[in-house]
């Protein structure tokens, strides 16, 4: 979609993604590897109880799931910047994520482009919000 075709206060949903233990390991092994996300028996100990999901890797899945629903498209330029991350609770092995995408701010500018800022509300299957931020992205208008 052009920029014009998005109207402050769009909202749309994405379909889910279930984590897994091993693709929690597996992201944080490359990525964030502290031991709440890899040491089992150490993270059993600690505050979660358990494996957690990198916050990095909660991050990544929510605009990996934002970019599927397809909503840009080829109109998309690049992404621009990321403002006010939340990680609000933590992803466990098996949850199953979704993202609601709210459209909260779009700017025309040259070269007939613009931006578009998208707030992304990440939840787990039990309806509990664990990620939010807003994402802004260069987009032909």
């Amino acid at each position: 979609m052009k920029l014009n075709e998005f109207t402050i206060g769009d909202v749309f949903e994405t379909k889910s993604h279930r984590l897994t233990k091993e693709d929690i390991m597996r992201f944080a092994s490359e990525f964030d590897p502290q031991y709440m996300h890899l040491d089992e028996e150490k993270a059993k100990q600690g505050r979660f109880d358990g494996i957690i999901a990198s916050g990095i890797h909660t991050l990544a899945i929510s605009f990996k799931l934002w970019v599927e629903e397809g909503r840009y498209g080829d109109d998309v330029i690049a992404g621009t910047k990321l403002n006010n991350i939340k990680f609000i609770k933590p992803v466990y092995p098996d949850d199953e994520l979704h993202v609601i995408i709210k459209v909260i701010d779009k700017k025309a500018i040259k070269n007939e482009t613009g931006v578009l800022t998208v707030q992304l509300l990440t939840f787990n299957d039990k309806e509990d919000k664990v990620f939010e931020g807003e994402l802004s992205a260069l987009v032909k208008q």
